[in-house]
């Protein structure tokens, strides 16, 4: 190899090396929202500290195979082209063969020790008595939270308190799916966890700071997959209180929008929506009875205005193509009233 090509490989090796580096830095690495190596919660701190001892550890192989590499190309470089000697041949050699079979697996299995043993201190921590209770129900495309003891619907925005070392509230998340597999994932949180149809699964999390952690469904599910959003706000103990009591109140529309109200009523979106205070169960979309508290619709896939709230109504698909929600052709007077009424339900 020549030396112009033996520098090539080396800057590469280098470059790579320095942005797994930066990477696994939290203060010099990117600001993604969704980085593991920025972790805010106890699970996610387990999952960081295990990242970084594999890629200690997988550094210090990349060290040792590109040093051997770089020694044997540099002092085996071309030569002379009448040069026909060989390097010496070992054949047979006992003890080169053991320790390319020793050290392997003795790597594997320090890595396998210690990821089972992050894996068992995270399934296995003790839920207090005063935890926050979270049955999260995976749907296609969208999320759906319920707070059984807090007797609280609500979907695509799950709301925690934070939980601090003066007052530790973790949340315990009971994750099922509604049709097919899903996978729960925040990033700075907690490691992924899969939704299974029939065969309910477990998590939790204890936010250490407060503020809006990203993540989604990390398991294809159809079409809509990659736009099946997750966004965690974790607030403090009094505002999460505040929200709590909000989402029990009943909705009440005034009586400027009553023909909104109507319209919805009457029209098919009571077959799958549900709103607190009117007549209607459904089951099979989102809970709107505080639609207008949330941040974004269509589970993150658009901010929750006005404009984008009957664009929404008027063709899913033009926002999220392939959504199960349907287009029911209504006309623009019929579009005006139903979105000033679910403009109402705060």
């Amino acid at each position: 190899m020549s030396k112009a090509a033996t520098r090539k490989v080396t800057a590469l090796a280098v470059h790579y090396f320095a942005t797994a580096v930066a990477f696994a830095d939290p203060a010099h690495g990117p600001s993604s929202p969704t980085s593991i190596f920025r972790p805010v919660s106890t699970p996610a701190q387990s999952i960081y500290g295990l990242s970084l001892f594999i890629l200690a550890i997988t550094a210090a192989v990349f060290v040792v195979v590109f040093g051997l590499l770089a020694y044997a190309v540099i002092k085996f470089r071309e030569r002379a082209r009448d040069d026909k000697r060989e390097p010496p041949q070992v054949y047979g050699s006992s003890q080169i063969e053991t320790a390319w079979t020793v050290i392997p697996v003795l790597i594997v299995l320090v890595l396998f020790l210690a990821t089972v043993r992050v894996i068992a201190n995270v399934q296995e921590a003790a839920k207090p008595h005063d935890a926050v209770e979270v049955i999260v129900i995976g749907h296609q495309f969208w999320w759906e939270y319920r707070y059984p003891g807090l007797n609280v619907v609500t979907a695509n925005e799950l709301h925690v308190p934070v939980s601090d070392p003066a007052y530790p509230t973790p949340t315990f998340l009971t994750l099922l799916s509604a049709d097919t597999d899903h996978s729960f994932w925040v990033p700075r949180l907690a490691g992924k966890t899969d939704l299974i149809p029939n065969h309910p699964n477990n998590m939790w999390i204890d936010p250490h700071e407060t503020g809006v952690y990203l993540g989604q469904c990390a398991q294809y599910c159809g079409v809509q997959h990659a736009k099946m959003l997750l966004r965690v706000y974790v607030q403090t103990h009094a505002d999460f209180e505040r929200w709590i009591e909000q989402q029990r109140q009943s909705a009440v529309a005034s009586d400027a929008v009553s023909q909104g109200r109507i319209v919805f009523e009457t029209s098919p979106c009571l077959v799958c929506h549900r709103v607190s205070g009117i007549a209607g169960n459904g089951q099979f979309g989102p809970d709107l009875t505080h639609l207008m508290s949330r941040d974004t619709i269509a589970s993150g896939a658009a901010l929750n205005t006005p404009e984008n709230l009957r664009k929404w109504i008027q063709d899913p698909s033009s926002i999220k193509r392939g959504a199960l929600m349907p287009a029911f052709q209504l006309s623009e007077r019929q579009l005006d009233e139903i979105t000033e009424y679910l403009e109402t339900l705060r």
